[in-house]
């Protein structure tokens, strides 16, 4: 039986191929929802499959796009990983997903893993971008977009959200509540110093705590991102003799892990302990009290950078700032501050 092709489907629904093409990728140039049915009605009628692998050798891409995220079992990470991938499916696109474990080496595996799987387009959650991942990257002229994390290391698109606003709003909530101070769960030793989340909900929380006039000396504390490291930090930040009276942390999953130790050494949270958190992870609002925290609009987030890492139009040359997209971030009070 002869292979049906692109010429059989223009032909019976009497439309050009260039149309039937416009149909199957879902653009670039839009189609009249007529024409659109005659075409899919063709393509159905006569059992056509496209050949992705001979499309994707004619035009140098596929309809691949590849996201590298630290660690997609951190839910922050997994919930942001579905709405690239919701997003990605609107445009027709689907969506290779790496982990590197926070780890430089493993980030380049991925880059060269996935560009040389020639992907229409790469979004990337790195900390802090290696220079061999710059080169990497320079190497394949590739179409990279950074999420939820910005560098220095390359001039491409972003797409943060307000981390210094968002933190500033959790601890100025907490101090509200008339404690003395407000403690801060940072990141670790290797939290990149500049263009970082975490580093950045830490200054948001300084700029706080200096504009009320209360000191940060001695009130910041180190601790991985992941609530099981972070409970081990609260077993003995909090059993020590100068525990604080509220705590904000740098992630939802440090926040978790915190009243986890709390309710451990018989610390009642928030009436002995205020703790707010950073990201309105799902389960953020199942802890016990359910956690305070800072939200994102992720899925608006997650469109945005496939629109960048697809759209051509938009990958215009400008300034910094016309190459960032900040989404705002709102403060969802729940129990564990002292609300009622």
């Amino acid at each position: 039986m002869a292979k049906v092709t692109r010429d059989d489907v223009a032909r019976l629904a009497g439309t050009s191929t260039a149309v039937v093409s416009y149909v199957i990728n879902n653009g670039p140039r839009p189609v009249a929802p007529a024409t659109r049915e005659r075409v899919l009605a063709a393509i159905k009628q006569l059992g056509y499959r496209p050949d992705r692998v001979a499309q994707a050798m004619a035009s140098r891409r596929t309809d691949l796009i590849g996201l590298i995220v630290p660690d997609a079992r951190q839910p922050f990470f997994g919930e942001m990983s579905h709405a690239v991938e919701q997003a990605a499916a609107e445009r027709g696109k689907m969506v290779l997903v790496g982990n590197s474990d926070y780890l430089h080496d493993r980030e380049v595996h991925y880059l060269r893993a996935f560009l040389g799987m020639r992907v229409s387009g790469l979004i990337l959650v790195s900390q802090g971008l290696s220079e061999s991942a710059a080169a990497e990257i320079e190497a394949w002229e590739a179409r990279i977009v950074l999420l939820h994390e910005r560098t220095e290391a390359i001039d491409e698109f972003a797409v943060v959200t307000d981390d210094i606003g968002g933190a500033q709003l959790a601890t100025r909530h907490l101090l509200e509540h008339g404690h003395e101070y407000v403690a801060c769960l940072g990141g670790t030793e290797a939290t990149p110093t500049v263009g970082d989340p975490v580093t950045d909900h830490v200054e948001g929380w300084r700029r706080a705590m200096l504009e009320s006039g209360r000191s940060t000396e001695g009130r910041l504390f180190q601790a991985p991102y992941n609530r099981y490291d972070a409970y081990q930090v609260g077993l003995q930040l909090l059993a020590g003799p100068d525990r604080p009276p509220a705590i904000f942390c740098a992630t939802d999953d440090q926040a978790i892990g915190i009243l986890r130790a709390a309710r451990e050494l018989r610390i009642d949270a928030p009436g002995q302990l205020a703790v707010a958190g950073f990201d309105d992870v799902k389960e953020a609002g199942l802890t016990d009290p359910p956690l305070t925290t800072v939200a994102s609009d992720r899925q608006a987030m997650a469109r945005a950078a496939i629109d960048l890492v697809l759209d051509e139009s938009v990958r215009v040359s400008g300034s910094r700032r016309e190459r960032l997209r900040q989404f705002p971030s709102r403060l969802v009070v729940r129990s564990s501050c002292g609300c009622a």
